[in-house]
């Protein structure tokens, strides 16, 4: 905190930067001593009041087994997408309890601990979607499923800073327009990815729709344009994905049988352009970030992906002319070049196998074209 007279609160979004805030285990707080209690914080509450008007976002009751662990690493491997600054800071500001008690970054953690992060914002409902007014392109409807066209800087689903003007908001609208549910969507992509989502419009096909994702055997096509020259005209990338230990919003290529979760990519080449290349992508498996993180892994950083150092001049000449046009090229398309750009699955009422497809959008294909001509001519 940055002041020691004046007490700055911690919101939802400054602590994390999170898609889905979720309370873990509720358990009774066991009689355990302090091994560290804390005796002075660096910015204390100013009033009983201010403690009586936070909202508990987490409980955490530490496995038996646990190893001493600074509570400050302990939370970061547990929360989703936070810094160990913010968690510290977080912790000297009060917000942070051990056994309903305050604590130091260094406290170490002890089985049976029962942990708690609150916050002043009141803890959302993120099953529930407000339906609003936002206008929604839609491929394909019927009873059962509609496919959709997200643009880019539209967020899939609510979440932290964005609680509002979501995909999901949009098909929660079209929906009650309809006198239908709206039961979720099926799956997600990143908020500045363009492309195709399936969004399942009754529990069975739903479930259906769910199995197939669970099963692998929903056809997902991606084109991403990346930087250098891919050397192989095919190839699958194979890796564990998890969360980055330093940074949790940028996700890590580990070795099979390390933390994280088994993913696997297969990719073609599409087009070279000496300095990047464009690629079709195929998922088998669906992680978060997988194609960005799988990209960057083999050397290929998506083109102007900021997460993942793609918005930097990775290949080509130093001269001014050079740096010029791909900053112009960095203007044209202000996000990662990647668009979800065919979904096909099994229907769930017909059983017939449906395909969908989509052209690539105007930012991407203006980037590709500036390319071609600059190859060309250079």
């Amino acid at each position: 905190m940055n002041t020691e007279n004046e007490k700055n609160e911690f919101t939802e979004s400054e602590f994390i930067e999170n898609e889905k805030i979720e309370n873990l285990e509720q358990s009774e707080v066991p009689e355990i001593e302090m091994a560290e209690p804390l005796t002075e914080l660096d910015e204390p509450f100013d009033d009983d009041d201010d403690e009586e008007n936070l909202y508990e976002h987490y409980r955490i009751k530490v496995d038996g087994k646990q190893l001493l662990l600074r509570i400050d690493k302990y939370l970061m491997e547990r929360l989703p997408r936070v810094t160990r600054n913010r968690l510290q800071t977080a912790i000297k500001g009060g917000y942070v309890k051990v056994n309903e008690k305050l604590v130091k970054p260094s406290y170490k953690v002890l089985p049976h601990d029962v942990v708690t992060v609150r916050l002043p914002d009141p803890v959302r409902d993120l099953k529930k979607v407000e339906p609003e007014n936002i206008p929604l392109d839609i491929v394909y409807e019927d009873k059962d499923l509609m496919v959709v066209f997200k643009p880019a800087g539209m967020v899939s689903h609510p979440a932290t800073d964005n609680w509002t003007g979501t995909l999901a908001n949009a098909a929660a609208y079209h929906m009650q327009q309809n006198g239908e549910q709206f039961l979720g969507l099926s799956h997600r992509i990143d908020k500045n990815t363009t492309g195709l989502l399936v969004i399942a419009k009754t529990p069975e096909a739903r479930d259906y729709i769910g199995k197939q994702f669970f099963h692998h055997t929903i056809e997902r096509t991606y084109f991403a344009l990346v930087w250098g020259e891919v050397k192989e005209d095919k190839g699958t990338i194979k890796g564990h994905i998890a969360r980055g230990r330093n940074d949790r919003r940028i996700m890590t290529v580990l070795p099979d049988g390390e933390r994280g979760k088994h993913a696997v990519t297969h990719y073609k080449v599409i087009k070279r352009l000496r300095y990047v290349t464009l690629v079709q992508c195929n998922l088998e498996t669906g992680r978060t970030h997988q194609i960005r993180a799988h990209m960057k892994h083999i050397g290929h950083p998506l083109f102007n992906d900021s997460f993942y150092g793609g918005n930097r001049i990775l290949q080509g000449s130093v001269f001014s002319k050079y740096k010029s046009f791909v900053e112009n090229c960095f203007g044209i398309l202000p996000r990662q070049a990647l668009h979800a750009k065919s979904l096909g699955f099994e229907h769930p009422t017909t059983k017939e196998w449906v395909q969908f497809d989509s052209e690539l959008p105007e930012d991407i294909v203006g980037v590709i074209e500036k390319w071609e001509n600059y190859v060309k001519y250079t």
